[in-house]
């Protein structure tokens, strides 16, 4: 429901609800609420709630906030602590964090066996999220109304 009404521009209504799914430890709600933050659509913009939100639903095991984490990180100049939550969000199949990884390696930022450990555990975890049930519904075609 929240994405509803954000996506309606109800920015006020679409708090709310996400900030109730947070309350219940949703992962997916307290990174939308770390959005707003950021944004701030429907809120100030607040650097300490985002990286709050941030870190409960990096802590739920959110891969885009976990790399949301280490962009923030980057920005403020701690790149060991960036390239950390780079390479657990793509332990867990954040795309994004491997491409940034590639540069990171490139220039030194991780190590070689780091970089290959983590590449390991980004293909594992694209690996684990196939199914037959989800390329079958990847693959069909939907009818619109």
């Amino acid at each position: 429901m929240g994405d509803e009404h954000y996506t309606k521009g109800d920015f006020d209504c679409a708090f709310q609800y996400y900030t109730k799914a947070a309350g219940l430890n949703g992962a997916q709600a307290h990174c939308e609420l770390s959005h707003m933050y950021f944004e701030g659509k429907g809120v100030e913009k607040n650097g300490k709630l985002e990286n709050y939100h941030l870190e409960e639903a990096a802590i739920r095991g959110h891969p885009e906030a976990r790399y949301n984490l280490g962009f923030n990180e980057g920005k403020i100049g701690n790149i060991e602590r960036a390239v950390k939550h780079y390479i657990i969000a793509a332990s867990h199949g954040e795309n994004d964090a491997v491409t940034v990884l590639k540069k990171g390696y490139r220039v030194g930022q991780i190590s070689r066996e780091d970089f290959a450990a983590t590449l390991r555990a980004h293909q594992a975890a694209i690996d684990a999220a196939k199914s037959t049930q989800r390329e079958a519904a990847d693959s069909a075609q939907y009818v619109t109304f």
